[in-house]
């Protein structure tokens, strides 16, 4: 059976000399903050371009979310996977496993979220964040027994900041699978295309 073609994106690439001001500013300041110079301007990034002022904003928003909140990178990018599979968010998948292994998460963590059941081998807080995010995604609401157990871990300013990390990920989640961006030239797809 041939493979199947996937889906183009429904904006297209904006090629360098047909920026405006507003989106090279936007490039510039994604660059200048605290993702780095390095920032290829896919996935999310690309869809920003097309509102810059709105790109702003979010990529400000995003850059604290990742890398500037207190809960460890270790919880956070645990967080961010489960939104990806939730969403099968085929980009923030891909760009969040590396970033998810380099704070400390397990492969055979990610294969359990990847398959979609709990991450039974994973350190007490971990399966904790799992516990708590599961419960708001599948449920709408959280428990208080499932609130104790992760403010313990994280305090008050930690469980903002993690509710947070959860919005912000949902949000890039949709913006991505709505214009269908894809993975990198040559990356394999994280989940099966939906229909």
């Amino acid at each position: 059976m041939p493979a199947k073609k996937l889906s183009p994106p429904r904006l297209p690439a904006i090629p360098d000399d047909k920026l405006t001001s507003e989106q090279r500013a936007l490039i510039d300041a994604i660059r200048s903050g605290p993702r780095g110079q390095a920032t290829e301007m896919r996935g999310p990034f690309a869809v920003f371009l097309h509102a810059p002022t709105y790109g702003e904003l979010a990529q400000r928003l995003g850059g604290f979310c990742r890398l500037g909140t207190q809960v460890p990178p270790r919880l956070s990018e645990l967080a961010i996977l489960l939104t990806a599979k939730l969403w099968r968010a085929q980009y923030e998948w891909h760009a969040h496993v590396p970033h998810a292994e380099r704070a400390g998460v397990t492969p055979q963590t990610i294969k359990a979220l990847h398959a979609g059941r709990a991450p039974k081998s994973a350190p007490a807080d971990e399966r904790i964040v799992y516990d708590f995010v599961k419960e708001l995604y599948d449920r709408k609401r959280v428990s208080d027994k499932t609130y104790a157990r992760l403010h313990a871990v994280l305090g008050d300013q930690g469980m903002v900041e993690l509710v947070g990390i959860l919005g912000y990920y949902a949000m890039i989640a949709m913006l991505l699978d709505a214009f269908r961006m894809p993975v990198p030239p040559g990356a394999p797809m994280p989940f099966a295309e939906p229909r």
